[in-house]
């Protein structure tokens, strides 16, 4: 870890201080930290619990304790998560000769609104609505979807292609979205059996977001599917293949009227993202920021549905890499550039982001609720699992090189001042936090030792991180 650590004071400089002599962080330091948050009384710091609001007071304290100013809340963010979903007494689904039965022909979707409808249904293929230089692609030009169901498959004509130009367009909720956009009622989801044969129903687990579909969303099997599409001579087998083969749109309008209704009951919580400021020194540039963040909660007791790698096991899963170990080292760039504030020219934001284990909600959640501008954040530097440096391959990973001119450059200008070797990647998206930055055009680093057989198991421990090893590597530090 301190490796790491050293490597991004070298960095850092150039972007947002000047070079000036920066005080020893030790091993023991950081190894305090990550012990407190990966403890077993903290029960894996789960959003929403007691025990991850404890890690979250701790963090905010240690701002507090280094000087740093703590904006929103008193240091806090508040936001709502969606810990539970279960299934209302509201959901039901009628065809004229045959009546679905709940969990076994169908299914509302975890983020279906409530809404009953009866109405006409129209066959879309996989939903798309794309028009680009590169790919057009319209699955209701030739067809009316005002206030009916629109029946549409999952996925993409194109899942066996990892270079797919359809991937971007593959997301359910993103699909949900366009049919709604036509002015659809509800829609119908159909798994192809090229995305699983078995046809199993979408589990109804939370998808931890607020944000609902604003329509019915029901995923029904193939085999309801061709109850309603037989009436226009078709079969879901059948359009799969022609619509793969031919990779063109096609949609009918289907001489069925449906009655369905959804309904979920969620249970929500409060979390908090903590966040503290270092406002920089430079009349000028204090109006512009650098965002330094690492989440800080993991899985909890782990089981089905929460992200876990033993989803059978119901054991603490500590998260000592993850993301613990990110977490130590944003509060030791806190403290130590504190106390260097007055050489600092532009201000500095650091957050500790909640709910990133459930689909990176705190990050997401900043960006739609900034404590700063947005448009004056220059950077973003992202920590996630940097606790166990792999010495057989003496290298780190950077991603995110490609999301700024000037980042590949500034990079290897301190790479020749490290022992070890610099792995680069351009892309800004990515399973962490920095993506949310991103997609809001802010360039991203996003460093990482990268993942192991702990990862997301009860055995990410904090005695598993190497501290002895990078304090051996070397004494970097300037002055």
């Amino acid at each position: 870890m301190k490796k790491i650590l050293l490597y991004i004071l070298f960095l850092l400089p150039a972007a947002i201080v000047s070079a000036q002599y920066i005080p020893e962080i030790t091993t023991r330091e950081l190894e305090t930290a990550v012990k407190f948050l990966a403890s077993d009384s903290l029960k894996g710091r789960k959003p929403g619990t007691p025990e991850a609001d404890i890690a979250a007071s701790y963090i905010r304290d240690r701002f507090r304790a280094a000087g740093l100013t703590l904006p929103a809340d008193n240091g806090y963010q508040y936001f709502d998560i969606i810990t539970s979903v279960s299934l209302g007494v509201h959901n039901l689904l009628n065809l004229p000769d045959y009546q679905g039965i709940l969990q076994k022909d169908f299914i509302p979707v975890p983020y279906s609104s409530d809404g009953a409808l009866i109405a006409p249904v129209v066959f879309a293929g996989y939903g798309f609505d794309i028009n680009t230089d590169s790919l057009k692609w319209n699955d209701y030009q030739d067809i009316d979807v005002k206030g009916k169901w629109v029946m549409l498959f999952r996925a993409d004509p194109e899942l066996d292609n990892n270079d797919s130009k359809f991937i971007p367009y593959s997301d359910l909720r993103g699909k949900i979205l366009v049919a709604r956009d036509h002015g659809a009622g509800g829609v119908l989801v159909v798994t192809p059996a090229a995305l699983d044969k078995d046809d199993k129903l979408i589990p109804l687990r939370s998808e931890n977001n607020d944000v609902t579909s604003g329509i019915p969303v029901i995923n029904i099997k193939r085999e309801l599917a061709d109850r309603m599409l037989k009436t226009k001579g078709l079969s879901s087998d059948s359009l799969e293949k022609k619509i793969n083969r031919s990779k063109t749109a096609f949609s009918a309008e289907l001489p069925v009227v449906l009655e369905a209704s959804a309904e979920l009951v969620m249970e929500r919580a409060r979390t908090e993202n903590v966040i503290g400021m270092i406002e920089g020194s430079d009349s000028l540039l204090k109006q512009e920021y650098i965002v330094v963040g690492a989440h800080y909660d993991h899985l909890g007791f782990g089981g089905q549905g929460s992200g876990s790698r033993m989803p059978d096991t119901v054991a603490v899963h500590n998260g000592a890499d993850d993301n613990a170990s990110g977490t130590a080292l944003v509060l030791e760039l806190a403290e130590k550039l504190s106390s260097m504030k007055y050489d600092l020219g532009r201000s500095i934001v650091f957050i500790s982001f909640s709910a990133e284990e459930m689909g990176l909600i705190g990050s997401r959640y900043f960006i739609d609720h900034p404590v700063v501008d947005l448009k004056k954040i220059t950077a973003m530097f992202n920590f996630d699992m940097v606790g166990r440096f792999d010495t057989s391959k003496n290298s780190i990973s950077v991603s995110g090189t490609g999301t700024s001119a000037e980042s590949d450059s500034l990079l290897k200008q301190f790479e020749t001042s490290v022992p070890f070797a610099v792995v680069h990647s351009p892309d800004g998206y990515g399973p962490s936090d920095h993506a949310a930055f991103y997609s809001a055009n802010i360039p991203v680093f996003y460093f990482t030792t990268g993942a192991h057989t702990d990862y997301h198991t009860p055995f990410d421990d904090a005695g598993k991180l190497d501290y002895e090893t990078r304090k051996r590597s070397g004494n970097l530090q300037s002055g």
